[in-house]
């Protein structure tokens, strides 16, 4: 049996993408591999699994037969439940999901698929790291990732992390400017203001483009925003309890005992 920890990758882009292939390949001077990833791009799909339609894994064939690799039509938070019940035969040390084509600091964590299937394998109790390059293109260099990835997933194996914690790790674009380091942020007050563009399809039918701008409600030094804008690794620590628990005190002085019965 190998003493080298068994990793878990997987991503929201689909097994094909560039960035999951950079991400195996630094696992793989690591511990022993196994992905479980998409079988077509899942991006934007948050925490969605599959309830109204058949589940498929497929395995494919790897050359030099390094590591193990399986496709699934399902969603990333689908590929982790299928590794943990149905493909590994040991827990998995880590999980490992991306390298995520673009950005996933901020509010952005809410709607990533990259995110959920690391958030999915913490609520398993299995330390796990979302990683995202902020480039959106297929095409993108993920080499100068590798190091920053590397010295991350070592530090987790090494020391652990709190129970219901999992990180979120946005890289800058490294095309652009040398990255100076790796800062422990908290995630920015950011959002999204959304609009959607509308057509007309040739037969009059109306249909709808999603577009949008990101704005960064956020002054602080101390986000991941800011890290990143400052050509710094930014790490989130993020849990997926949501509750809110400085808000019971206040909710507690509530009236509840005069509800109307209808």
């Amino acid at each position: 049996m190998s003493k080298k920890p068994l990793i878990l990758v997987t991503n929201d882009d689909g097994i094909t993408a560039p960035g999951i292939r950079t991400l195996i390949e630094v696992m793989l001077t690591i511990g022993d591999v196994v992905v479980v990833a998409p079988n077509s791009p899942q991006s934007g799909k948050g925490h969605a699994i599959t309830l109204d339609a058949t589940l498929y894994v497929e395995q494919i064939e790897v050359p030099h037969k390094t590591h193990l690799e399986y496709t699934c039509s399902g969603t990333p938070a689908d590929c982790v439940k299928l590794a943990v019940r149905e493909i590994l035969d040991r827990r998995p040390d880590i999980c490992v999901s991306g390298i995520n084509h673009g950005s996933n600091a901020s509010i952005n964590v809410i709607y990533s698929g990259t995110m959920s299937a690391a958030i999915e394998a913490g609520i398993e109790g299995i330390p796990a790291i979302g990683f995202s390059l902020l480039n959106y293109n297929w095409d993108a260099n993920f080499e100068a990732c590798k190091t920053f990835v590397k010295t991350i997933t070592k530090n987790v194996l090494q020391n652990g992390l709190q129970e219901g914690i999992v990180l979120n790790v946005n890289i800058p674009d490294i095309a652009k400017t040398a990255i100076k380091g790796i800062k422990i942020c908290r995630q920015a007050r950011a959002n999204w203001v959304e609009a959607f563009d509308k057509r007309k399809t040739p037969s009059g039918k109306d249909y709808y483009w999603l577009t949008g701008e990101f704005v960064n409600l956020d002054g602080g030094e101390d986000t991941d925003e800011w890290a990143l804008e400052h050509n710094y690794v930014s790490v989130v620590p993020v849990k997926f309890d949501l509750t809110a628990h400085h808000a019971i005190q206040h909710l507690n002085t509530w009236n509840f005992n005069n509800t109307e019965h209808t």
